[in-house]
């Protein structure tokens, strides 16, 4: 029987890793070479969905044989991209600005073998609780979430921010959708439930 593919994250994030990490199929990490500058009226899902392509390719030109993913993320609020905030005084900011509106955030993600490519854009809709400059500062000295779009990490202690959270797929906010990357990966030969160990 022919041995799999190798599979390569294209990616430095530790959560996207964490996240891979759960389909227990063995992986790389490569961060990739990408100018991530929005093009002139590009939409955030176009932004999103060039992006991921653009990073699974630029891995797999380096690696002819391999599966790779790409994944990129872009939030919206009102249709205005919202940035990762970097520091306390933006993401105190960010959370004020956002206390009480819908966030929209873009996950889209690319598996290519370096021929063919598969694409998705999985969009999850956050709706933030009506917040006091007391709560936020509370949440942000416990959280530190300045490396994340919109100063929210609705994986940890950031869910307490939420009113609620509307997705077809609970890990695309996280950054890496498990559910159409799980079947984009089977129609790649990488089937989860065909690794070792998994249940019979």
């Amino acid at each position: 029987m022919p041995s799999k593919p190798s599979l390569i994250l294209a990616s430095s994030s530790r959560y996207r890793k964490e996240l891979l990490s759960r389909l227990r199929l063995p992986f790389t990490a490569i961060s990739p070479d990408v100018d991530e500058t929005p093009h002139a009226g590009e939409t955030p899902e176009a932004l999103a969905l060039r992006l991921s392509v653009a990073k699974a390719m630029a891995v797999a030109a380096n690696h002819p044989g391999s599966i790779v993913i790409g994944s990129d993320q872009v939030a919206t609020a009102d249709g205005q991209p919202i940035g990762k905030p970097g520091d306390f005084p933006r993401a105190l900011a960010q959370l004020q600005a956002l206390s009480g509106r819908e966030v929209e955030f873009h996950s889209a993600l690319a598996v290519t073998d370096g021929h063919q490519v598969e694409k998705a854009d999985i969009v999850t809709r956050c709706r933030f609780r009506r917040l006091s400059d007391a709560a936020i500062e509370a949440y942000l000295r416990a959280e530190e979430p300045y490396d994340t779009a919109g100063s929210a990490k609705a994986e940890s202690l950031g869910i307490a921010l939420m009113e609620s959270i509307q997705s077809d797929d609970p890990t695309a906010i996280i950054g890496l959708p498990l559910i159409a990357l799980t079947g984009m990966l089977a129609r790649f030969g990488l089937d989860p439930l065909d690794a070792p160990g998994a249940p019979a």
